[in-house]
């Protein structure tokens, strides 16, 4: 199993606990602070960033039905529906 390099989380996990749980780790964490907390000197903005295009492209997926009820049980038949909604909106 691999450990990940950097998580990214969205403000709610900003806490210092999570924090430095994921620094023991040897994990960097990509969590922007809030209003009320002090800048975390070592953020990654760009990681971050990257996570919300992910994020909305999976947003975007799960506008069919098809993909966001996962009717087909099968992972094959699963991926082949993902390919097509991906191609969809891609055209």
């Amino acid at each position: 199993m691999t450990k990940p390099e950097r998580l990214a989380a969205d403000k709610a996990c900003s806490s210092g606990v999570i924090c430095r749980a994921l620094h023991r780790r040897g994990i960097q964490p990509a969590i922007p602070t809030k209003r009320n907390e002090r800048p975390e000197p070592t953020f990654d903005c760009t990681a971050y960033r990257e996570c919300n295009r992910v994020e909305r492209r999976i947003g975007r997926l799960k506008q069919f039905r098809r993909t966001a009820t996962r009717y087909k049980k099968r992972a094959a038949n699963y991926l082949a529906m993902i390919t097509v909604a991906a191609i969809l909106l891609w055209l």
